[in-house]
């Protein structure tokens, strides 16, 4: 007679789905424990998202002298890398100096700008939009007011520089389109180089009130402008600056230089003689003027 299956006795299918469930458990612990290494990994390489500083020895290659210094710029992280430094790195907040039309995404996450508000950021800066003062960024949506208060004193945007800048930045000024930013241009070729910035508003209807509302944000270096040789060019050639315009004027000045000691070779003397108006001897005195052979 055959005895009955004893029923104490765990069943094969029970063995096997507990064999499943322990591997499956291991296998979670796995997978847990290489996403962990992940995250380190991750969070761990982006310490410094902008630049990498190599010291290399310029005998044997070994990165330990420092002989040759190389900065090495970084690449563009993954987004799926992003969000999880972003999820997982505690947020370390810094202030240092920045230009907001330059800063990278990355720099402004150290500023404490989360990802989404960093690449709001940039996105603006991408489609065109400048910021041109330091309340301009203020105003922006992602930038709150507590944290523009943290980051006012850090903001550095560098003014235009009128003996630098192609028609494209001059655009980009308030008021100032493209007529005005080619007319910017041009005159300073007339010029040979802006040697004040108020010289703008020789520009044809660039006027006191567009001049204001540009003046904080340009610059010029008047020794960058070529110096004007208006005791030196004959009068062909001084007839074609701005300041002089006609023939007359100029025969006018050659004459006086040709007839007057060195010691009188200045703007006044000239305005005193009736060659060209006080005004006009005003903005001469401000300009770069070639010295005498």
């Amino acid at each position: 007679m055959k005895g009955k299956p004893d029923s104490s006795k765990p069943s094969a299918a029970f063995r096997i789905g507990v064999i499943s469930l322990i591997f499956m458990i291991i296998g979670f612990q796995i997978a847990l424990f290489v996403h962990r290494a992940a995250v380190v990994g991750i969070v761990s390489h982006r310490d410094t998202p902008d630049t990498v500083i190599i010291y290399v020895d310029s005998s044997d290659g070994n990165a330990v002298e420092r002989d040759s210094l190389i900065t090495v710029k970084a690449g563009d992280h993954p987004a799926a890398a992003r969000e999880i430094y972003a999820r997982y790195t505690p947020r370390k907040w810094q202030s240092f100096r920045f230009d907001p039309n330059t800063i990278s995404h990355d720099s402004l996450m150290l500023l404490g700008f989360s990802d989404k508000q960093a690449s709001s950021i940039v996105r603006y800066r991408e489609s065109g939009g400048r910021f041109r003062r330091k309340n301009d960024f203020a105003k922006s949506f992602v930038v709150e007011d507590s944290v523009y208060r943290r980051l006012e004193a850090f903001i550095d945007i560098p003014l235009i520089d009128i003996n630098r800048a192609d028609s494209a930045l001059f655009d980009s000024l308030p008021g100032i389109g493209g007529y005005f930013a080619s007319k910017m241009v041009s005159y300073r070729e007339e010029l040979g180089g802006y040697s004040f910035t108020e010289q703008l508003m020789d520009i044809y209807r660039f006027d006191r009130e567009k001049y204001d509302a540009l003046k904080d944000l340009v610059t010029c270096n008047p020794q960058d402008a070529r110096p004007f040789g208006l005791w030196t060019l004959p009068a062909d050639s001084l007839r074609l600056h701005p300041y002089i315009r006609n023939w007359n004027t100029a025969k006018a000045v050659v004459l006086f230089r040709q007839n007057t000691p060195r010691s009188e070779h200045n703007a006044a003397s000239l305005a005193e003689a009736g060659i060209i108006t006080s005004e006009t001897a005003a903005k001469l005195e401000r300009v770069n003027i070639g010295p005498e052979p």
